[in-house]
């Protein structure tokens, strides 16, 4: 049974690593569904910490049909993320029809030898996606993570335990959205698969004393500029405790 933690910076990697994670996807814009992290955070937290880390390689928000300078950055992305000492990487190009874009995942694989490779929740708005998931397969992917194609991975429990059945052991498929501890045995239960994602956040309070919370630095975007999200050690060790349970 493996857990891996979607972190939101080096600190978030710490918190997974005490809790018991297998891993971490490390990524910034969590909200946005994750877009790749700075080169700093990439190096603090792979020096920080033991276990496995991949960085998302996104450069924005949004659908995954990219640009030929989109493409660029990402396969720069990559050979930074490696460099720094990254062991995989997420990522996941569709076409405008939704379909696996052979050519531009082809340029981003070209630059991730060696690496471990996930394709991502783009799987869950593809047209087609038993067809999609044989040709993860065919191009090399380790796992996908997936909700099953529903907003999340407790609405889409059918298409996850039909698509791990569909794998058969040829690819991981990893459950992630919307996953926590009170609903992981379940849905562990239900499906089979043995790979599951989850941020497992808490709020911190900011140690900001003097606050003007009626000043927005999103300017007509407001949120609380005052506390942050970060992975819980307590609530990853909960998840990692139901995990090892099943496996007795």
């Amino acid at each position: 049974m493996q857990l891996e933690v979607c972190a939101n910076s080096a600190t978030s990697c710490l918190q997974a690593e005490e809790g018991g994670a297998t891993r971490v996807e490390l990524c910034a814009g969590i909200p946005e569904g994750g877009t790749t992290p700075s080169s700093g955070e990439i190096a603090v937290a792979c020096k920080l910490v033991n276990i496995p880390i991949h960085v998302i390689i996104r450069p924005r928000g949004g659908d995954f049909v990219y640009s030929h300078h989109e493409i660029e950055a990402m396969r720069h992305d990559i050979c930074v993320a490696r460099d720094l000492g990254a062991q995989g990487i997420v990522i996941g190009c569709l076409t405008p029809d939704g379909y696996y874009d052979e050519k531009a995942n082809a340029l981003l694989l070209s630059e991730a030898q060696g690496m471990k490779l996930t394709f991502h929740r783009a799987f869950d708005v593809c047209a087609a996606p038993t067809e999609m998931l044989e040709t993860l397969i065919e191009a090399g992917f380790h796992r996908v993570l997936t909700s099953g194609c529903a907003p999340t991975a407790v609405e889409g429990k059918l298409m996850l335990r039909q698509l791990h059945q569909q794998a058969a052991g040829r690819i991981g498929i990893m459950a992630g959205c919307g996953i926590r501890v009170d609903n992981l045995d379940a849905l562990a239960e239900y499906t089979g698969i043995t790979e599951f994602h989850s941020s497992l956040r808490h709020q911190v309070s900011s140690p900001m004393r003097f606050r003007k919370p009626e000043v927005s630095m999103g300017g007509t975007v407001h949120i609380d500029e005052y506390s942050r999200p970060e992975t819980s050690a307590d609530l990853v060790r909960q998840a990692v405790e139901i995990l090892r349970r099943r496996e007795k």
